[in-house]
């Protein structure tokens, strides 16, 4: 199975995970890592979430913000390890990922399935409603 790391600013990915587990109950092989700035030894804990969850067939990272310091860590893995890396983490994402990874799909295609979940689950709610009464 496909490990997951979930990395981002303050405690998001703690309770991202919390909150997907709520709804689905446990979830293997998936780690959150809390980034937070005075933490200098951040980098080292995202290795060894990714070491923890990795059941030989990679690890996919969700992180919350292109061009945030978590994304930036976990990019930097790209060259020694089989990782994907996925930004704007949000709930549906995660849950989405749940039935992809027991379908047994590849990281590559997991993670650009997982990206599109998290697109099409954002949404301007109050004009859908407007215009299915208007």
């Amino acid at each position: 199975m496909i490990g997951v790391v979930v990395a981002s600013h303050g405690r998001l990915a703690e309770e991202l995970l919390r909150t997907a587990e709520g709804v689905v109950g446990s979830l293997a092989q998936v780690r959150p890592v809390n980034v937070l700035a005075s933490d200098p030894e951040v980098r080292h804990k995202i290795e060894e979430a990714i070491r923890a969850v990795d059941g030989g067939e990679g690890v996919l990272l969700l992180t919350d913000l292109l061009g945030g310091s978590p994304t930036q860590l976990c990019l930097s893995f790209l060259n020694e390890r089989k990782v994907e890396v996925v930004t704007g983490v949000n709930l549906p994402m995660v849950l989405k990922l749940v039935s992809l990874r027991a379908a047994g799909k590849p990281i590559e295609q997991l993670a650009r399935e997982v990206a599109d979940a998290g697109q099409k689950a954002i949404g301007h709610a109050s004009e859908l409603l407007r215009g299915r009464m208007g």
